[in-house]
């Protein structure tokens, strides 16, 4: 009986441990992608099919100073030849308004962008949202490879996201960022969000991805019985 209760013990003391060690791991790694990413400078293709500018606030018919540095920085990599078309993304959180990627277009064609080179949805909310419609507009589109412009600190998320979705993409964050010029503590607090939210998605993420695996073989366990697995006496 000792035995027992010493190996239930034993199970319970690493099940604890894990319980904590894993999330803990979790948090180190995504703080370190989205330092990584912050600073990464890695080579993009002489020529995608398009950039893709990830939404940001917009006030009124006028993008934020962040989203401002993000279409900017998307038109440059479009004006020196290094895409072909701009993906602009976002919706409105108040209806009435324009949304952000009208706001974006509107800032683009007065840039001298011909409208025929400009792809954007008015739909998505979040990133998430944002690069599945991304997807859906590169598929309408033939598109085959994208650049992802974003804030230095939003890079590894937008990249998790894409990289899930099964998108071909290169990261480029924008070489300014109001975050990375904020004082000290407005920068920690923007550094520690992205990585919550980078641990939080990867989480949902793994999760999901393993409820459609058990979805998967139940359904094939069902085919296999021709009905519910156990749920009538064989015998």
């Amino acid at each position: 009986m000792s035995g027992i209760f010493s190996r239930f013990f034993r199970y319970l003391w690493r099940g604890i441990v894990l319980s904590v060690l894993l999330p803990l791991l979790l948090a180190c790694w995504s703080m370190w992608q989205v330092y990584a990413f912050s600073r990464l400078d890695s080579p993009l293709p002489e020529r995608a099919d398009a950039v893709v500018v990830l939404g940001a606030a917009a006030w009124d018919t006028r993008p934020s100073p962040v989203f401002r540095e993000r279409i900017n920085h998307a038109l440059a990599l479009y004006q020196t030849g290094r895409a072909g078309k701009l993906i602009l993304t976002g919706g409105t959180p108040k209806p009435g308004f324009m949304t952000e990627a009208e706001v974006a277009k509107r800032f683009a064609l007065k840039q001298g962008v011909p409208e025929n080179d400009i792809v954007f949805e008015t739909l998505s909310k979040d990133t998430y949202q944002n690069l599945v419609n991304t997807r859906y507009l590169m598929q309408r589109h033939h598109l085959g490879d994208v650049v992802i412009v974003s804030d230095p600190y939003h890079m590894a998320r937008a990249m998790a996201i894409a990289g899930d979705l099964g998108m071909k993409a290169y990261p480029s964050p924008t070489p300014t960022s109001r975050f990375l010029d904020a004082d000290h503590k407005t920068k920690l607090k923007f550094f520690v969000e992205e990585s919550y939210s980078l641990a939080a998605y990867r989480l949902l993420f793994w999760g999901k991805r393993s409820v459609r695996k058990w979805n998967t073989l139940f359904s094939r366990t069902r085919e296999y019985f021709g009905t519910k697995p156990f749920d009538e006496n064989p015998f």
